[in-house]
């Protein structure tokens, strides 16, 4: 029989838009942008099962709720894409690759995918503890339970380790490196618009440079043909008149 853990009590210890089942299932499911009838998913052996529609404070919850709970084992990302966050795709990164020393998922293509409240020692259990499996784009009950019997049967027992807590604060600052470091993901888009529109702003001045030399040069040729055309046409006088 595999090995099974105590979860943290209450478990999961972060609230959610989401279903529990049994907390010794080994399969988590994030749906991403669909909402998917949860009692199907955990009646096929999920432990905990729902949306997860932003890459930066969701997939920290997500994180949270899974090392709180060495049972975990697989994360199954399915359900429809969410636009712009490009969620499902964040998940799959964050397991597969971390995050770099400024806190941004490596290759997350998604909006604001920075992670504020995660420590190294909980994105390394984490990355430890689950497999993930990608199955993006995909509402087929049918499909996703099958696959959820599949990771149970699958089971590799409980991590061997004691559950891990982790406090997730919302719109907190940290101090890193000896400088406060914002931490809401609100903040981090409104910099990267900024950025955005100062790039655009940039852009557009030498685009009209562009076309004011363009212009100008145009200018400068017409008045050097013209002035070309005179000279020649006065020569031609001049030797019309000398004959």
């Amino acid at each position: 029989m595999a090995l099974k853990k105590k979860p943290a009590e209450p478990w999961p210890v972060i609230t959610g838009e989401y279903e529990v089942g049994n907390p010794e299932n080994p399969v988590v499911v994030c749906t991403c942008g669909s909402h998917i009838k949860g009692s199907d998913l955990l009646a096929a052996g999920a432990a905990l099962a729902g949306p997860c529609k932003t890459e930066n404070i969701g997939i920290e919850k997500m994180v949270a709720n899974i090392v709180s709970n060495p049972n975990i084992r697989f994360i199954l990302i399915t359900g429809m894409e969410v636009k712009g966050h490009v969620t499902g795709q964040a998940a799959l990164a964050f397991t597969q690759n971390g995050i770099d020393k400024e806190g941004r998922i490596i290759g997350a293509k998604g909006a604001i995918p920075f992670i504020q409240n995660l420590t190294p020692e909980s994105i390394e259990r984490y990355k430890s503890q689950v497999e993930p499996v990608f199955m993006i784009d995909t509402e087929d009950i049918g499909a996703i339970t099958g696959k959820i019997k599949e990771l149970v049967s699958k089971d590799p027992g409980a991590l061997d380790v004691d559950p891990m807590i982790i406090e997730i604060k919302e719109g907190a600052e940290e101090e890193v490196g000896g400088r406060l470091r914002p931490m809401a993901a609100e903040m981090v888009e409104v910099r990267s618009r900024m950025r955005g529109i100062d790039t655009a702003v940039t852009n557009s001045g030498l685009l009209n440079k562009l076309q004011a030399g363009i212009y100008a040069g145009k200018i400068e040729g017409i008045a050097l043909g013209m002035t070309v055309v005179l000279v020649l046409f006065g020569i031609i006088l001049k030797m019309a008149g000398g004959k």
